[in-house]
């Protein structure tokens, strides 16, 4: 029987990254103009890596925290939890990122592409291929997985390809009353997803192992701690959040890349999806494919539907500009992502082969990060 654990860093490191950040914010209004240049900018390095670790310690005490929410609440719930824990993380980061310095009106693009990229071949490719070294073949609710893939497909499409294909997007940008009306679209489509994932079809999204763990759910004090924990530990993760976007792009510049942006979006989706990609490997090394399934596209998904109209709003509200259009390798790339995910699941069934083909498409999205 398999239960929940996590140390004390689950409840340190959330309460840290809170001083820290009010010390971070502090210090430097206190005495912004009696410090040498030089000690200046060592504070400032410290500063950031300090904030770097914590924001980390803090998205894993999150995760860590969600997954006993996930415990007693059962699939698909849980994961919903997760997966809404990890897309405000990701919003906040983003919009860190765009409000520092001059703003950057590709990151949430980049971001977003290096999501669906990271998710859909390193992070399942993995699971694909150590779940089927030990277990040979692994099965699926083909409903469920086709449910997935096909809200991700409408809104990729719609979001990262159409804004290129517009009337007026020859810079790859929505108007502003098509950036407006395709967040609501968006919002509503996975709003709809959602009731048919809890609701309506809430056993297309459970997998044949989910019946033989109803008898491990945490006591309720151990959910409404947790449940406490997480609130915190989200609070971290954003209160540092500033910090950690005006360190990691001054770190970037400090390299000649052919193109930054997409380097700064990758790892920042790497950043944000290691917990989750951690739990999903787990998961399938479990035999658990569908449950990982449901946490690796989840994510992927929400990153599609909630964080382009959140960061949307944020962008209308303020009057910067968001690039939302592929460029064409990034088009081709994400096309062909889809079409193997479909030929992947399609059976029902998934073996080793079919991991090896999603890592072999994720070393191709790595060599076009680096090398455009």
């Amino acid at each position: 029987m398999r239960k929940t654990r996590f140390g004390a860093y689950a409840y340190v490191f959330p309460l840290l990254a809170m001083v820290l950040a009010i010390v971070l914010t502090v210090v430097p209004a206190l005495a912004p103009d009696t410090t040498v240049a030089g000690t200046t900018n060592l504070l400032e390095i410290v500063g950031g890596t300090l904030a770097m670790v914590f924001l980390c310690g803090s998205s894993f005490s999150a995760v860590a925290h969600a997954d006993v929410a996930a415990a007693r609440l059962g699939q698909p719930y849980g994961t919903l939890v997760l997966t809404l824990s990890v897309t405000l993380i990701e919003v906040s980061v983003i919009a860190s990122m765009m409000l520092h310095g001059t703003g950057n009106p590709t990151l949430v693009r980049e971001s977003v592409f290096s999501v669906i990229m990271i998710v859909s071949t390193g992070i399942i490719g993995l699971c694909l291929l150590l779940g089927s070294l030990k277990h040979r073949e692994q099965v699926i609710q083909q409903q469920g997985v086709a449910g997935f893939l096909s809200v991700m497909i409408g809104l990729g499409v719609m979001l990262l390809i159409l804004p290129t294909e517009t009337r007026d997007g020859a810079s790859g940008q929505f108007t502003p009353f098509q950036l407006g009306f395709m967040a609501f679209i968006a919002v509503a489509l996975y709003a709809a997803f959602l009731y048919m994932q809890t609701v309506r079809y809430t056993e297309h999204f459970v997998g044949q192992e989910g019946a033989h763990h109803e008898d491990q759910r945490p006591s309720l004090g151990r959910f409404l701690r947790s449940v406490v924990m997480l609130l915190v530990s989200l609070a971290g993760v954003i209160s540092l959040s500033g910090h950690v976007a005006g360190s990691f792009e001054d770190f970037l510049s400090l390299f000649p890349l052919a193109d930054p942006d997409a380097v700064t979006g990758a790892l920042v989706a790497t950043l944000l999806l290691m917990p989750e990609g951690i739990s999903a490997v787990r998961a399938a090394s479990r035999n658990q494919l569908q449950h990982s399934l449901n946490i690796a596209l989840g994510s992927a998904l929400a990153s599609i539907a909630l964080t382009i109209p959140a960061m949307a709003a944020i962008s209308m509200m303020l009057g910067l500009p968001m690039v939302l259009g592929l460029d064409p390798e990034d088009r081709t790339m994400m096309l062909l992502t889809f079409v193997i995910a479909i030929v992947s699941f399609g059976t029902g069934r998934t073996n080793a082969l079919n991991g090896i083909v999603h890592l072999i498409l994720f070393c191709v999205y790595v060599m076009l990060t680096i090398v455009p």
